[in-house]
């Protein structure tokens, strides 16, 4: 999910890249997207970098590489191979084996004090079965703890997450709480409270005001190794 800023910058730099074949200076994004300084460019940049929907390539001035483009855009070019899965739903859609393996970008291990973006390696990815997938953008987690095994959710357990920014009650997400501790567990809204709650009797639930806590995507299957 991008930012507007984001999103612009990288689709200023496809269309110049498309065009004239070569990547815009720091100074022409930062003049293109109205930015007072280029050091706003170098962390839209970064952000784009880390979400794998460019590379910057070495050793070579002013050189960028599209990887991806958002959903709903228009792809690169020849050979594209997005990294976010967008299922195929419709009736025109063609018919996709439910055992196709589709890759999607694999965080870390989810753990107590750490952004989730924090944890996003865009060069780590993981073979998901397309089956596991609902029509939308996804990413995988590698599980850390026990607080979810009475859910059926063990330590070491690949998450195939489903990214979003609300869910129902009672629905198992990955929230982030004030922007820094990232976990995996259920949510429960009351009143003018949200509850984190474990599926562990051996840990507490935990309850905060709604605006410290912010979903990121809610759980749609699981994948586990023997």
């Amino acid at each position: 999910m991008l930012t507007k800023k984001q999103h612009q910058l990288l689709m200023y730099i496809h269309e110049r890249l498309r065009s004239t074949g070569v990547s815009p200076s720091f100074d022409e994004m930062k003049d293109a997207l109205e930015l007072r300084s280029k050091s706003g460019v170098h962390r839209l940049i970064t952000a784009l970098e880390e979400r794998g929907f460019i590379r910057r390539l070495a050793h070579r001035a002013r050189a960028i590489e599209v990887l991806r483009m958002p959903s709903g855009a228009e792809p690169p070019g020849k050979g594209f191979e997005p990294h976010v899965i967008e299922g195929e739903f419709s009736r025109s859609a063609p018919v996709r084996d439910g055992n196709e393996l589709v890759a999607l970008p694999l965080y870390g291990a989810i753990a107590a004090g750490t952004p989730i973006e924090a944890l996003r390696d865009p060069g780590n990815f993981v073979d998901v079965p397309f089956s596991l997938l609902e029509k939308g953008e996804h990413f995988a987690l590698e599980v850390a703890g026990d607080s979810m095994e009475d859910a059926g959710i063990l330590d070491g357990d690949t998450a195939i997450i489903k990214r979003c920014e609300g869910a129902e009650n009672g629905v198992i997400v990955v929230a982030l709480i004030d922007e820094q501790e990232a976990t995996l567990k259920r949510l429960r809204r009351k009143g003018n409270s949200v509850a984190l709650e474990p599926a562990n009797k051996a840990y507490e639930t935990r309850i905060f005001p709604p605006t410290r806590v912010r979903v990121q995507g809610r759980l749609v299957g699981l994948m586990r190794r023997y």
